[in-house]
């Protein structure tokens, strides 16, 4: 019997698990070459076939614990604008996000929206330590977004990934469980003190 893979809802999103029906649109979105230009793993070109493998080992790699992939939808039409997950490892009790995000749909705050929601679950529903992640120097959108997420720069691995015969830079950043609670915590008190505060316009 199939574990079945989680469902993630935010106020504009759904994250679901990929099935194969998504392939044609995942190689329209990720064939785009400004999407591979700036991950380490997105082929280009973004051939015949290529989803279809992506998307069928996601279920496999959930059952042994290495992954957790979603597709990020609009709630409203399900239309799909991009893909998150986290490779896991056990022995460590560690994640490491990534994302990518069509560029249609780029500049509207739906890869931060989905991160914060995987990161949420990583930590209360997985229970993980801590979450890190990765970006391209030259990619400082997507380090925007670890921020938005409350992640702490770590550091620099200079020229440290070979892309398309291009040495690249990479920024790390990380967040703790305790820090990712302690941020929940004063939002909500954030929130509370608002609500006390009487309105007298």
């Amino acid at each position: 019997m199939m574990k079945e893979r989680p469902r993630l809802t935010t106020a504009r999103l759904t994250l679901r698990p990929f099935h194969l029906g998504d392939a044609q649109e995942v190689r329209r979105l990720a064939g785009d070459r400004e999407i591979a230009a700036t991950t380490a793993t997105i082929p280009h070109p973004y051939k015949e076939g290529m989803a279809e493998a992506w998307i069928s080992t996601h279920q496999e790699r959930f059952e042994r614990g290495e992954a957790v992939i979603f597709a990020i939808t609009l709630g409203e039409n399900g239309t799909l604008v991009g893909a998150i997950g986290l490779e896991l490892s056990k022995d460590n009790n560690r994640a490491e996000l990534g994302y990518w995000i069509g560029k249609p749909y780029w500049s509207q705050g739906y890869c931060t929206e989905a991160a914060q929601e995987v990161a949420r679950y990583a930590f209360a529903e997985l229970g993980v330590h801590r979450v890190h992640a990765w970006h391209m120097r030259r990619n400082p959108a997507s380090g925007l977004v670890m921020q938005k997420v409350g992640m702490k720069h770590e550091g620099s691995l200079r020229q440290h990934l070979l892309k398309w015969g291009q040495y690249e830079d990479l920024e790390g950043y990380g967040l703790l469980k305790s820090e990712f609670e302690s941020g929940l915590r004063r939002g909500s008190e954030a929130r509370q003190n608002q609500r006390e505060v009487p309105d007298n316009s």
